[in-house]
């Protein structure tokens, strides 16, 4: 956390808006329950936090201070050589949910998170939340693509193995079932059932 001067204040009092990261901060994302966790064990050691409206929580970081950070449900935002990264920033009052708002509020107190300390806190979130990193690139269940980031999901195995841990990829960890597409047969039955 930084106790420094103010050096930047989001410029927009009206609505979200998005600014390229790389120039003021740059910033760490983390899904809702592994930031939830972090933002916790950090307590008053973290900086302003930027919580989104559909639950991912961002923190500010200075410029530069995380590369490569490897973490499930992590990634780390910053200025790319080819592509501009944005993020949509809250005017400065928007202190409450359910909107996009600051989860904590930017202050002289709360700005910069200190890099070396989010990652702690991340990575043992992450031990937390999914257990300890398998070795190697894993399967996921549902897509039966290899991924770097193997979340452990509950799911039957066909064939009946016992005690083998099951992975899914982040998009299918958040939905594990099945998603069947909606077609007007099914569209129709489900409206029939209650479904929609």
């Amino acid at each position: 956390m930084s106790t420094e001067t103010l050096l930047w204040t989001p410029p927009n009092t009206e609505d979200v808006e998005a600014l390229p990261v790389g120039r003021w901060w740059d910033a760490v994302r983390a899904a809702p329950t592994v930031g939830e966790r972090a933002l916790g064990l950090l307590g008053d050691e973290t900086g302003a936090v930027i919580q989104d409206k559909h639950g991912p929580l961002y923190w500010l970081i200075a410029v530069g201070s995380a590369t490569s950070w490897h973490l499930r449900q992590v990634r780390v935002l910053t200025e790319l050589t080819d592509a501009s990264t944005y993020l949509g920033v809250p005017p400065a009052s928007w202190i409450e949910g359910p909107r996009t708002h600051w989860r904590v509020p930017l202050s002289a107190d709360h700005y910069l998170t200190d890099a070396r300390r989010l990652w702690e806190a991340l990575a043992e979130a992450d031990r937390a939340e999914y257990g300890r990193m398998p070795e190697g690139r894993q399967l996921c269940h549902r897509c039966h693509l290899p991924t770097d980031e193997p979340i452990p999901v509950e799911a039957e195995d066909p064939r009946g193995a016992v005690g083998k841990a099951t992975y899914a990829c982040p998009a299918h960890a958040l939905h594990p079932k099945p998603q069947h597409p909606r077609t007007p047969t099914n569209a129709a039955a489900a409206e029939h059932e209650g479904r929609r």
